[in-house]
């Protein structure tokens, strides 16, 4: 894994913990991140991933309308 160092002003008031997983689930809602990977980087099971997901109103099924429609019309 990579590691970075991030300075963040004095007003943030977040614990490394809520910032792991606030990074991990913005990745995994870009895509970039598999539900795997997100829960490891966050320091999660992936349960308790898929449940911090909902909190952030990040959708499990991380799928554009066009993916789906495609997917639709394939099957």
């Amino acid at each position: 894994m990579k590691t970075f160092s991030i300075n963040l002003p004095e007003t943030v008031q977040r614990n490394t913990e809520e910032l792991k997983i606030i990074i991990a689930t913005k990745l995994y809602e870009q895509g970039i991140l598999s539900l795997g990977q997100g829960a490891e980087l966050a320091g999660l099971s992936k349960r308790t991933f898929i449940e911090i997901l909902g909190k952030y109103n990040v959708s499990l099924f991380n799928y554009s309308a066009e993916d789906i429609k495609k997917d639709f019309q394939n099957a």
